[in-house]
């Protein structure tokens, strides 16, 4: 059985798409993607925040601080509308300009502003702009902080005419507030947050991992005119099935095992120096995330790793048996992708909000190791349900390798064609 293991495994060494698929593409290609789409998604952001914006404003005379404080801004440049425009007019105007690219935003303020705010009322100023956009939330938020000094002013100037502090003037319109304090540690806190990626991720690329081993190593034989000399050998079949279980088991999990590395090698290298493009706000929170990862443990790492270890044997039985009946490398391959399917909504119920693991959870098969996964990787995990997902999920892999056992055992199935 050992000969069969170790002939299947340098078979598959050999074969470039298997090593691509295997380890190459989890290893290197997967994480390279990531970073490059990290990398694009932060210099996009950058550029939105660093951009000089062109605007226009209509009705600026009606508040002439408006109009000087958006002067002092020099990443704003300011474009004339024509003159001899109405107000709704340049409204118009304005709109195809910022529709036609030619300026970002336009702000537009009522001929009342001043009489508004010397009432001690609110003034609303509307600001024009596409929100199509991908950074358009980037260039309101830069406009929104633009004006804050004026609305500081005008804010600090009705206090002192009431005769108030700054501080009282604040608790006027809040005089009590609810402060929140969490319970939860940082661990906890990022975990619950980002932990049900984890899982997703790893089980996805062991389950990929599986899948051209799988084809290979079944229709393959049956392609290639070699599992008939293999069926001569003085080996049973239950040995034969058990090898090239064993195969695929250890290509699943080798994907999962190297993808993890390199993730963690690619966070903890490249990642501070991505994020401090953000600005010190985001350096700020991403200092509180490697501090949260660096309180998981060595022992934490292995029962996330444990956890894997019967989903990998579940996937190794199923696509061997889904190979083994399948006539042709095509016709495998048509099977793998409601497999693909059937396995991304389990793993999609740990994102959603308000699924812990629970006894009920704790029966759900593959949902149960990813919510684990995500519970170890919080620290709150409970050893007795982690034994019991473990030992639930061990059983469903036998019962599916005994099953591939059976289907290898019958004559039909194996010379369907």
């Amino acid at each position: 059985m050992l000969q069969v293991y170790l002939k299947e495994l340098l078979e598959l060494t050999r074969d470039k798409k298997t090593l691509i698929f295997t380890i190459l593409l989890p290893t290197l290609i997967m994480p390279v993607i990531m970073f490059g789409f990290i990398t694009l998604t932060t210099h996009i952001a950058k550029k939105a925040i660093d951009e000089d914006l062109s605007y226009a404003l209509v009705g600026g005379e009606h508040y002439p601080e408006l109009v000087t404080t958006l002067a002092k801004n020099n990443k704003l440049r300011k474009v004339v509308v024509p003159e001899g425009a109405g107000s709704d007019e340049a409204v118009r105007i304005v709109s195809e300009m910022i529709n036609k690219d030619e300026i970002r935003f336009a702000i537009v303020v009522p001929k009342d502003t001043l009489s508004i705010l010397k009432e001690g009322l609110s003034a609303e100023l509307k600001m024009l702009y596409n929100d199509s956009a991908t950074t358009s939330e980037i260039i309101f938020g830069r406009i929104n902080k633009s004006i804050k000094a004026l609305k500081t002013k005008e804010r600090q100037k009705r206090f002192s005419q009431l005769g108030l502090t700054e501080a009282q003037g604040k608790s006027i319109n809040n005089p009590v507030r609810l402060v929140k304090t969490s319970t939860a540690g940082e661990r906890e806190s990022f975990g619950e947050k980002i932990g049900g990626f984890l899982p997703y991720i790893l089980i996805l690329i062991g389950l990929s991992g599986a899948m051209y081993p799988a084809i290979d190593i079944g229709v393959g034989e049956k392609e290639r005119g070699t599992l008939e000399t293999l069926l001569l050998t003085p080996i049973s079949r239950f040995q034969l099935v058990f090898a090239k279980f064993a195969v695929i088991f250890t290509t699943s999990f080798v994907s999962v095992f190297l993808s993890l590395i390199s993730f963690a090698l690619m966070t903890l290298v490249f990642g501070p120096a991505i994020m401090s493009g953000f600005g010190a706000e985001s350096s700020e929170k991403v200092g509180e995330l490697f501090e949260a990862l660096s309180s998981i443990s060595l022992t934490d790492i292995l029962l996330m790793f444990l956890m894997l270890v019967p989903v990998a044997a579940i996937f190794a039985s199923l696509l061997l048996s889904v190979s083994i009946y399948a006539r042709t490398y095509k016709e495998a391959q048509n099977y793998m992708s409601p497999i693909m399917m059937i396995t991304i909504f389990p793993l999609i119920l740990p994102l959603l909000p308000g699924v812990k693991l629970d006894w009920v959870w704790a029966s759900v098969p593959v949902t149960n190791v990813s919510l684990a996964i995500k519970e170890i990787f919080k620290g709150t995990i409970d050893m007795q349900i982690l034994l019991v997902i473990f030992g639930s999920t061990t059983i469903i892999a036998g019962v599916l390798l005994a099953i591939c056992n059976w289907w290898f055992q019958r004559e039909q199935v194996l010379f369907r064609n």
